[in-house]
């Protein structure tokens, strides 16, 4: 008995004097981590700091006395909020665009990397693959010219084409009917190639055997993507739907503040103007941190809601 306890404290001893200290992994691994040490300044310094600022939405915050000065206010900002008639109109444009986004734009580089992957020629593939992902690298700014000069109602390519068919000129981006579809269409032909790049990564772990034993049993190319490849990406194409859906409401400020204008104002403002209005031209610091935390607070329940949904239904998710 006393001697197996003492092999077993013997075997713990062993354990514990191969086990590498804290210090020994830090040095061994130290090149990983000059490599992740960017990353992780990047997250402190621009995720988590300025995550103590969310207090000023509970305060009367004036920029001369500082937080520590400023009066403590409650939820005076959030009720605020809901209690300005334009709060349901900025809401809802931010809940449809960013679910147009999600509705269009999630499936295109599905689609898109699909298609690739059936090409044959290889030369043709990597042009297309090029030419699909050059708008990614386009700044918000100079995609944003390029809409305007496009649509422009005297010289724009769109309303050339369009007095040569004998429609009359539209002015595109002073209707607000039109700017979802603007909006919408341009996301999609900026991230689509992109986007393709991680289902692209996901078709090549399919084992190619499937493809075989599905020509073998008769399946056509429809039938093999429909049966083989889908079924090879579902995984990755659940994980990527779950992190969308918490972006649904996070609306790119750059290119709807260049693309609206007050003649669209009732399908373009949403949070993130109303907040650039609110919060920094009119100084409301208090009153657009407000808005801004409670929007966070829905995107989180919605990301938690979805990977819920997809553990119970599915054998998917982030956590």
């Amino acid at each position: 008995m006393s001697a197996g306890l003492t092999s077993a404290f013997a075997l713990q001893e062993g354990d514990l004097a191969l086990k590498p200290s804290i210090f020994r992994q830090l040095s061994r691994d130290r090149t990983f981590l000059l490599l992740l040490a960017p990353v992780l300044v990047y997250y402190i310094l621009f995720k988590y700091v300025p995550m103590f600022g969310i207090v000023i939405s509970f305060m009367d915050y004036n920029l001369f006395k500082g937080i520590a000065g400023s009066e403590w206010v409650g939820l005076k900002y959030y009720k605020l909020f809901f209690e300005n008639r334009d709060a349901v109109t900025i809401i809802k444009n931010t809940v449809l665009l960013g679910g147009y986004k999600l509705l269009f734009g999630f499936p295109a580089p599905i689609l898109l990397a699909i298609m690739l992957n059936e090409l044959r020629g290889r030369h043709y593939k990597r042009f297309v693959q090029s030419v699909s992902y050059l708008p990614y690298f386009l700044s918000t700014v100079v995609v944003s010219s390029i809409i305007v000069m496009l649509l422009s109602p005297s010289r724009g390519w769109v309303n050339t084409m369009l007095h040569k068919l004998g429609v009359p000129p539209i002015n595109f981006l002073q209707e607000s009917e039109w700017f979802r579809t603007i909006y919408v269409g341009s996301e999609i032909w900026q991230q689509v190639g992109w986007g393709s790049i991680i289902f692209l990564a996901a078709i090549t772990t399919i084992d190619p055997q499937l493809y075989e034993a599905a020509r073998m049993d008769g399946a056509g190319r429809f039938k093999q993507i429909w049966h083989v490849t889908l079924p090879g990406m579902a995984t990755t194409v659940v994980i990527m739907f779950i992190l969308q859906i918490g972006h649904v409401l996070e609306i790119g400020f750059e290119k709807v503040f260049l693309l609206s204008n007050a003649a669209t104002y009732d399908t373009s403002d949403i949070i993130s103007t109303y907040v650039y209005r609110i919060g920094i031209l009119q100084g409301g610091f208090s009153y657009g941190t407000a808005i801004d935390l409670f929007m966070g607070i829905i995107g989180f329940i919605l990301v938690y809601a979805s990977n819920k949904l997809s553990r119970r239904f599915g054998e998917t998710s982030l956590w």
